[in-house]
């Protein structure tokens, strides 16, 4: 399995020196990639209906691209994963070069989670509807792959249009992987049959929140993947640790559950365990990332 962490967006703090060590860091440790949570706009709850979002207008949240950019910089060998894009509510056409530019500036480091939101706050105001965002991201990573792969594209879809143009630079991998999260709802440890069915259909992975022991889950994604004519050895797998609800003293009988199920990549997510200081953070990274190596 591939060492993975996820990115501490809401404690990480706006000072690029204290983004810099980390991800040093993250990287002098020898982890394979790190993974950014995408949120535009926090809600705030003094709202008419209220407010009951995990995250607030007071929610610390780096912009993905923009960050990877400033990381291309300063790390040589980490591969840079979003966890996910909020695809829906942003124009197919412009991530697809911003990704493009990412991949280019870091050699070929990218790998772009997308999946379809919950917040529509955020669509609203940046003008996209909500309600139509599950049926709109099929097209919307077949519009961006055709971008990525062909120096001219000629697209005519429900919803999108590209009348023979291309971008330039292309990226270096033709194309960028495209995972996809969500198809399971953590807190009812329930699938969500249409989205796992849409993951297995199109995507190059799943980043998945199924709680170690659901196996039912896995499997079921196995059997859509193989029932769309793919491969299940040939789509990745994505496992997390969630640092603010399992014991470190819990964590191997976790990487073990993700390593005989098949996992391709295991993280850790630190945020919202109440590390008192971004070197704790790394700390517990340093710990996981010794009882992954171990096996």
């Amino acid at each position: 399995m591939r060492l993975g962490a996820v990115f501490p967006q809401t404690e990480i703090g706006a000072e690029p020196e204290g983004v810099a060590h980390y991800v040093r860091e993250l990287e002098r440790m020898g982890f394979d990639h790190m993974v950014v949570y995408d949120h535009v706009l926090g809600a705030h709850p003094d709202r008419p209906g209220g407010w009951h979002g995990p995250y607030t207008h007071e929610s610390l949240f780096h912009e993905p691209f923009v960050l990877f950019g400033y990381l291309a910089a300063i790390t040589a060998r980490l591969e840079l994963a979003t966890s996910v894009i909020i695809l829906p509510q942003r124009q197919a056409a412009l991530v697809a070069k911003q990704a493009a530019e990412v991949d280019v500036l870091t050699k070929g480091r990218l790998r772009l989670g997308v999946g379809i939101g919950w917040n529509a706050v955020e669509f609203e105001a940046l003008g996209e509807d909500f309600r139509t965002r599950g049926r709109r991201i099929e097209e919307q990573i077949a519009l961006m792959r055709a971008l990525w792969c062909d120096r001219v594209v000629d697209f005519k879809g429900k919803r999108h249009r590209v009348d023979r143009a291309g971008l330039h630079p292309l990226p270096v991998q033709r194309p960028i992987p495209v995972w996809m999260g969500g198809g399971y709802a953590a807190a009812r440890t329930e699938i969500v049959e249409p989205a796992l069915r849409r993951i297995a259909k199109i995507a190059d992975g799943w980043l998945t929140h199924v709680q170690p022991g659901d196996e039912r889950a896995i499997e079921r994604f196995r059997e859509l993947v193989r029932r769309a004519g793919r491969d299940p050895a040939r789509v990745g797998l994505e496992g997390r640790v969630n640092a603010f609800r399992v014991r470190p003293e819990d964590w191997p009988r976790e990487i073990e559950w993700w390593r005989r199920v098949g996992a391709t990549h295991v993280e850790l997510n630190t945020m919202n365990a109440k590390y008192p200081a971004i070197d704790a953070h790394l700390e517990a990274l340093r710990r996981f990332g010794d009882l992954v190596r171990a096996g």
